[in-house]
C-alpha cells in the first residue's frame, strides 16, 4: 500500500470543514513535501512527524513522501494535521492495517517530538462535525473532555502516537475518558444586586434588560454605581440552554478558553477602551472571533463608552441589529454568531459632573458637544434602555434600602424568559416582523398614546419598535398577558436619556 487517505478538519468560522489528508509513498530519493496551501506551522509538521514516529518506536519510511491537504484552496494552519499526516504515513507504509482507518475515522492532534499528543483549539466544532457525518474521531486525550459534548460521537482518545497506533492495531483499548463534570450554570455569581443601595430606576432597568435581553446604557457622574450595576447583570440571567451552551463552548474552544467545569456559564466580557476594531469584531488572515462573539449569549460591558474610538464603536451597529458577524478576507470568509447583550457606561461630560448636585461641572458647551459626538445617533438608537444614574448624597445612601437579592430577581427573570420561549421561541429583544406585531399588540388607546409620544419626542421607526419590545418585557416581568399603557409609559422613560444625549 503506497497511498493512504485520512480525514481531518480545519476551522472555518465556528464550523469545521472536512480536509482529506492524502499520503503517497513513491520511488525516488527520500523527501517529504506537504502541499495544499499549508502555512508555516503546517510545513513544520515534517520535522515533528518524523521525530514523533522515530521516538514512538515506529519506522519512518525512507521514501519520497508527498502529503496533499485537500481541498487545495482552503488555507491550512496550526499543528492539528500532525496526527493525520503521521497516521497516513504509517498506513501507507503498512505499519497500521488499512481496515483500521477505513470506517470514517477522523484524526486531529499536534505531535510533540517524543510522540505526545498535544491539545489543539477548536476541537468541539470538529467533534460536532464528525458526529453529524457519522464518523469517529481520534484526538489527544487532553481534548476528550471537551469533545464529549458532541453526544454520540465515537472517540478514540490517546495520550501519544504509540498508544493510538496500538489502539488501531487492536492491541490496546482506548483509555477511559474522564467524565465531564456537571456544570451548574450558576454564572459564577459572587456579586449581589442587594449590594447596590439606592438607584432604584437603574436597578429596575437592569432587571427589565435581563428579562428581554435588551441592550442598556448607564449615564452618570463617576462613582454612582454604573459599573457595579453592570457587573451584576450576569447574576440575573438564567443558565444557558443546551443549544446555547454548545454554541458558546464552540466559540470558547477556538480561543482555548473552554472550561469543562463552567461550560454552561454565560460569558461576561469587558474589553478595555483601547481595544481595536479587529479585536472587538474579529478578524485576521484566518478569521477568528472577537470580543463580541466571545460574549455570544452573554454580556459585553463597555465602560467609559465615549473613550472608545468612534471607528471601533461603529462596528457594533450591524451585530447589535442582526446578532451576526460576517468577515470577508481575500482568501476566506467567516461567519460568527454575536447575539450578545450590550451594557455600556459613560459620564455625561468630560469632567463627569454635569447634573451633579454635589460638584459643579467645569465643561463648556463645546466640550460637552464634542464629547457626546463621539457616539453616533445610529449607535445610540440601537441601545434599547438608556438610563441616568444620578449622584446620591451620603445621607440618602445610609438610609436607602438594599432591595431584593439577585437570587430573587433571577428566579423572576427565569420565569419571564421561559414564558417568552414558550410563546414565541425567542427573547423579546429578538422579535421581528409579524412576530413583533402578534406578540406586542396593544389596544387602540395605547396605540394613540404611543403615537403621540413618538411624534412629540421624535422617535424613529426603530425606536418605536424597541419601545414595544421593552413594554413586552415589562409586562412579562409583571406576569401580565397584554401590554398596557403603563408599560408603554415606563418604556418611554427609558428612552428620555437618548433625547438629552442628542442635544447639549
Amino acid at each position: 500500500m503506497a497511498l493512504a487517505l485520512l480525514r481531518s478538519r480545519a476551522p472555518v468560522g465556528i464550523q469545521a470543514a472536512e480536509v482529506m489528508v492524502e499520503c503517497d509513498l513513491g520511488p525516488g530519493l527520500p523527501t517529504f513535501a506537504i502541499v495544499g496551501l499549508p502555512e508555516a506551522a503546517v510545513k513544520e509538521s515534517r520535522d515533528r512527524v518524523r521525530a514523533a514516529i522515530h521516538n514512538s518506536g515506529l519506522e519512518f519510511p525512507a521514501r519520497r513522501i508527498v502529503v496533499n491537504l485537500a481541498p487545495a484552496d482552503l488555507p491550512k494552519e496550526g499543528g492539528r494535521f500532525d496526527l493525520p499526516i503521521a497516521l497516513g504515513i504509517l498506513v501507507a507504509s503498512g505499519q497500521i492495517p488499512l481496515i483500521a482507518v477505513e470506517e470514517g475515522l477522523e484524526c486531529i492532534g499536534e505531535l510533540a517530538l517524543d510522540g505526545t499528543l498535544r491539545k489543539v483549539p477548536g476541537i468541539l466544532a470538529c467533534a460536532l462535525a464528525a458526529q453529524a457525518a457519522g464518523h469517529a474521531l481520534a484526538l489527544p486525550l487532553s481534548c476528550a473532555g471537551e469533545a464529549q459534548l458532541a453526544a454520540g460521537c465515537r472517540l478514540y482518545p490517546a495520550a501519544n502516537l504509540a498508544q493510538l497506533v496500538a489502539i488501531l492495531r487492536g492491541e490496546a483499548r482506548p483509555p477511559v475518558t474522564p467524565t465531564l463534570p456537571e456544570s451548574t450554570g450558576d454564572n459564577g455569581i459572587t456579586l449581589d444586586l442587594a449590594d447596590v443601595r439606592g438607584q432604584e430606576q437603574a436597578k429596575r432597568a437592569l432587571i427589565v434588560a435581563a428579562v428581554g435581553g435588551h441592550h442598556l446604557l448607564f449615564s452618570g457622574p463617576p462613582g454612582t454605581g454604573k459599573s457595579m450595576l453592570a457587573a451584576r447583570l450576569p447574576g440575573l440571567l438564567p443558565p444557558l440552554r443546551d443549544a446555547e451552551a454548545l454554541e458558546v463552548a464552540a466559540i470558547q474552544s477556538l480561543h482555548g478558553l473552554f472550561d469543562p467545569q463552567h461550560w454552561r456559564r454565560r460569558p461576561y466580557r469587558a474589553p478595555h477602551h483601547s481595544v481595536s476594531a479587529a479585536a472587538l469584531v474579529g478578524g485576521g488572515s484566518q478569521p477568528r472571533p472577537g470580543e463580541i462573539s466571545l460574549a455570544h449569549h452573554g454580556v459585553l460591558f463597555l465602560d467609559e463608552l465615549p473613550e472608545f474610538s468612534r471607528s471601533v464603536l461603529e462596528v457594533l451597529r450591524e451585530p447589535l441589529e442582526t446578532g451576526e458577524i460576517h468577515i470577508a478576507r481575500a482568501r476566506q470568509r467567516a461567519h460568527f454568531p454575536a447575539q450578545f447583550q450590550l451594557v455600556a457606561a459613560m459620564n455625561p461630560c468630560p469632567c463627569g459632573n454635569l447634573g451633579n448636585p454635589i460638584q459643579a461641572c467645569r465643561c463648556n458647551p463645546g466640550q460637552i458637544a464634542q464629547y457626546r459626538n463621539r457616539l453616533s445617533g445610529p449607535l445610540l438608537d440601537r441601545i434599547d434602555l438608556q438610563v441616568e444614574v444620578p449622584a446620591l448624597s451620603p445621607d440618602y445612601l445610609q438610609s436607602a434600602s438594599s432591595g431584593a437579592s439577585s437570587a430573587f430577581w433571577r428566579a423572576r427573570v427565569h420565569t419571564a424568559r421561559e414564558q417568552q420561549w414558550q410563546r414565541q421561541g425567542c427573547y423579546n429583544a429578538q422579535l421581528q416582523g409579524k412576530a413583533l406585531d402578534r406578540h406586542c399588540a396593544v389596544d387602540q388607546q395605547s396605540q394613540q398614546f404611543l403615537r403621540v409620544a413618538a411624534e412629540r419626542l421624535g422617535f424613529s421607526a426603530r425606536t418605536y419598535h424597541r419601545l414595544l419590545r421593552i413594554a413586552r418585557s415589562i409586562a412579562d416581568l409583571e406576569e401580565v398577558e397584554s401590554i398596557r399603557q403603563e408599560h408603554l409609559a415606563e418604556a418611554i422613560q427609558y428612552r428620555r436619556l437618548a433625547n438629552s444625549l442628542a442635544t447639549v
